[in-house]
């Protein structure tokens, strides 16, 4: 990284179980610090640990900023919570789902993921700018990806936190159109708004921090060509990434409770649904995914029928 471009940020690189964390560090002398995202909550103890590593000498973690509220970047609040009693804002598109706690209009139960209760302090409206250190950070709606999604930008320094609407190799999957809603606009917006704003430095929800921003989103807006023309192909890949994505989850896993987890996760009938009902049974299509996963070596499956992650 160019000395000075990120000067008062540590930022953690995570598994793609985890989102990465940034961390904003304040002032020298007592202003707490920042922290972007909390990864997920089997992670979340991990979290807290490399929080308290990084904290300078003094400091303490005062707030924590959610980019959107998918699983991989939210999960580790409660304990991050319980650890600092930290203030925590949220995207305010969801607010009322999570004072609920409402698990259906919240993405967990469609997915079927794991996550751990928390409560939010208050809402990041879009178009506010707060102040961590010397950094004037603005929050900028980013649909796409999530309908609620925001990235966060220093204009003074030109680094961009993108969450998940660019990654060094594209993007995250369109949750909405995985639903049969529009997405692949909003990203096509997204990836003009970021390309106007001409940052220096990306720092992704997944993958290191990069400043080939013009190749990234060439590479972005070659892979939503490719999806906007084939939608079906891009549902069949969020059906994929939702299995492997268990996997990371388990690790390791019984063929048949597999086979159980699928058929009662709510996004994958619907994608079954969407589809034209691939193979005869939502049941079978799964485990033919599960196994063209294996064969392209994202998964294992042994002769005793365990599933594994690799």
């Amino acid at each position: 990284m160019t000395p000075g471009a990120l000067d008062g940020l540590t930022v953690f690189e995570r598994g793609w179980l985890s989102s990465n964390n940034i961390l904003l560090h304040g002032e020298r002398g007592g202003e707490p610090a920042t922290l972007v995202d909390s990864s997920h909550c089997l992670h979340a103890a991990q979290t807290v640990a490399l929080v308290e590593h990084a904290l300078r000498p003094g400091e303490t973690l005062g707030t924590l900023v959610n980019t959107h509220l998918h699983s991989d970047h939210c999960g580790g609040n409660a304990a991050l919570q319980r650890r600092f009693g930290l203030r925590l804002l949220i995207p305010p598109g969801e607010a009322d789902a999570v004072a609920r706690w409402d698990e259906d209009a919240l993405s967990y139960r469609a997915t079927g993921q794991r996550i751990e209760r928390y409560a939010h302090d208050d809402v990041l409206e879009p178009g506010t700018t707060f102040t961590v250190g010397r950094r004037a950070w603005t929050a900028l709606s980013a649909p796409g990806h999530d309908p609620h999604s925001l990235i966060l930008f220093d204009a003074r320094d030109g680094v961009l936190i993108s969450a998940d609407a660019l990654w060094g190799d594209g993007f995250g999957i369109v949750f909405p159109e995985l639903d049969g809603e529009q997405g692949f606009d909003d990203v096509e917006v997204v990836l003009d708004l970021i390309e106007r704003l001409a940052p220096r430095w990306v720092i992704p929800g997944h993958g290191a921090p990069f400043d080939d921003v013009a190749d990234a989103l060439r590479r972005a807006r070659a892979r939503l060509a490719r999806f906007a023309a084939e939608p079906a192909r891009h549902a069949r890949h969020g059906a994929k990434v939702l299995i492997k994505y268990h996997l990371l989850e388990e690790r390791s896993q019984p063929l048949p409770a597999f086979r159980s987890w699928w058929t009662a996760t709510p996004l994958a009938e619907r994608l079954w649904h969407r589809l034209g009902r691939p193979e005869h049974s939502l049941e079978s299509w799964g485990e033919s995914l599960l196994r063209e996963l294996v064969a392209s070596g994202a998964l294992a499956l042994d002769v005793t029928g365990m599933v594994h992650d690799r």
